[in-house]
């Protein structure tokens, strides 16, 4: 799958990763400030909320800005503020301080991932970048959940080890191109300039946070629906997320190996359509065995459907833009979707809730894939270079997150991998 010749830029990887941890560490950061700190579970979820509010409004103020800037400038800030944002948090004792440095450390992490997807879609073989980050905070991720709970009580032991991998990748930056003066002409230029395919971008964009809202919505409440509908235990829903988790990995890797055999309207119209059907099944889910299968067939789904979104969002636009404004409006739906779920839940019950969910994802998906079909003739990015599968480069936050405040359900940081993404 991966191209043996190709240079690897690691740098952007470890950026990809650093960008990323936050996101995939919001389980176990929301849990434990709910129990460390005077909030209630609701509250703690809202700085959950924050963090990737501010995070993706990082990637709108940004997205433009990168060459102009300077790709090694811009990702030194973003670290320093995650460094001081997160470390503050951890170190601090009352609330106010927390939530002042979970918010300035996530537009720290918002500032890094920009710089990071606009670096990957320059690559020629972005895939294999952005699979290897995914990879990558993968690991690190799973690592600081098998070691955190060891390491006593108190909110601040998730936040420090995201402050301190921002610190190790700093001296990375030294590697990244920096500010020169025909960049920031060009950079100034490509600020004035009106972005490429405007109507489809910005269908897209408006799609997005919407696709992502139902997804998160679900899975904001996935952990009630099997411990309170379907009868399962703790563990057992623990070990659902885990093995669904995994699967969804394999997608991602079938994905990479799919490509653009299929165009991108096939992907991304029939896979929404599918998710639509795993989100009913999973919502009306009465005992193990239809809720292992809605969650695990969603798993697999999901990430190969957001992959082909971003591929598309990054054929719009060569120099990412597109990528990262779409990225950061499906962050915007990641942050809602939990919320919207349980007033829905509570509203109308499980099953009732994932019949709307289902209805809305298949009136959304009209519009994107829409859009696939009128740009599948088009070249993924200048020079031709194929971006069929840009994974995660964006919006790993959006898949990282989406157990982020399931703050009524299972305390899945204690679920290990099925925690986080």
């Amino acid at each position: 799958m991966f191209a043996p010749r190709t240079t690897m830029p690691w740098p952007v990887v470890a950026l990809f990763t650093a960008g990323y941890l936050a996101p995939y560490l919001l389980p176990t950061v929301v849990g434990r400030l709910d129990s460390g700190l005077p909030l209630s579970a609701t509250e703690a979820g809202a700085v959950g909320s924050a963090l990737l509010l501010s995070s993706a409004s990082a990637g709108f103020l940004l997205a433009s800005r990168v060459q102009r800037i300077g790709a090694r400038t811009l990702a030194r800030v973003g670290l320093v503020l995650a460094v001081l944002g997160y470390g503050g948090a951890a170190l601090a004792g009352d609330v106010p301080a927390v939530v002042a440095g979970a918010v300035l450390g996530g537009f720290g992490s918002g500032t890094a991932t920009t710089v990071a997807a606009t670096r990957i879609a320059a690559q020629p073989d972005p895939h294999r970048a952005s699979a290897l980050g995914l990879l990558g905070v993968s690991a690190l991720a799973g690592a600081v959940y098998l070691t955190v709970p060891h390491l006593g009580a108190g909110h601040g032991q998730p936040l420090a080890a995201i402050a301190l991998t921002s610190l190790a990748v700093w001296p990375l930056t030294g590697r990244l191109p920096g500010r020169t003066r025909t960049a920031s002409v060009a950079g100034r230029r490509e600020e004035r300039e009106r972005l490429p395919h405007l109507r489809s971008g910005l269908v897209l964009a408006a799609a997005m946070p919407c696709w992502s809202l139902v997804q998160n919505s679900l899975w904001g409440v996935s952990g009630r629906i099997g411990l309170t509908q379907a009868h399962l235990t703790e563990s057992a829903v623990g070990v659902v997320f885990a093995v669904a988790l995994g699967a969804g990995l394999t997608g991602v890797l079938g994905a990479g190996a799919l490509g653009t055999r299929l165009g991108r309207a096939v992907p991304i119209g029939g896979g929404t359509v599918l998710i639509a059907g795993c989100i009913v099944v999973s919502a009306s889910a009465t005992g193990l065995g239809s809720f292992a299968a809605g969650e695990i067939a969603w798993n697999v789904l999901y990430p190969v459907v957001l992959s082909y979104l971003l591929g598309l969002a990054a054929s719009l636009d060569p120099r990412g833009r597109w990528a990262v404004l779409v990225g950061s409006a499906s962050s915007l739906g990641t942050a809602a979707g939990p919320l919207t779920g349980s007033v829905l839940s509570a509203q109308a019950g499980f099953p009732a809730m994932g019949l709307i969910l289902a209805a809305g994802l298949l009136v959304v998906a009209v519009p994107m894939t829409a859009v696939a079909r009128r740009t599948s003739g088009r070249p993924p990015l200048a020079g031709g270079r194929p971006v069929e599968v840009v994974a995660f480069e964006v919006d790993a936050p959006a898949v990282a997150a989406r157990d982020a405040y399931d703050t009524a359900g299972p305390r899945r940081a204690g679920a290990s991998p099925g925690s986080g993404r």
